[in-house]
């Protein structure tokens, strides 16, 4: 399940127990949008998540030098720190891929691999995979 900060910042505390009673029944969580809400550290250490996803403004500047690109790469060491599994959000040319794996982020997702399928679309690409499975966040 993803959950933005900003709505779990809302009301803090009260998403914190129902965040706790979603991983009681085995639900995997993740932030989603890091880094563009207004979250504190203190809360993210609290917040009982898996996942901790890049927003993709921060994504778009890793091919060069700048501010994005230290601030992705500071949400990276943090998530590592953090043991959260770090997921790259639109991730659209190779050298930003090439970039994330060279800093260990776990997965990547974005227009490089697929752009939006509808259910009809999905299915038909995966009855067409080998396997029958298909994953459309790589890993980076």
């Amino acid at each position: 399940l993803e959950i933005t900060e900003s709505l779990v910042m809302q009301n803090a505390e009260l998403a914190i127990a129902r965040l706790h009673e979603l991983k009681a029944l085995g639900i995997r969580l993740a932030i989603d949008d890091f880094g563009t809400g207004y979250s504190s550290l203190s809360y993210l250490r609290r917040f009982p998540v898996d996942i901790l996803k890049i927003d993709k403004s921060f994504v778009d500047g890793v091919g060069q030098r700048g501010k994005e690109r230290e601030l992705a790469q500071s949400i990276i060491e943090l998530g590592q720190t953090l043991n959260l599994e770090i997921v790259a959000e639109g991730v659209e040319r190779a050298d930003q891929l090439g970039w994330l794996k060279a800093r260990h982020c776990d997965l990547a997702q974005g227009f490089l691999f697929a752009h939006a399928l509808d259910a009809d679309t999905l299915g038909t690409l995966l009855a067409d995979t080998a396997g029958g499975t298909m994953h459309t966040q790589q890993s980076a």
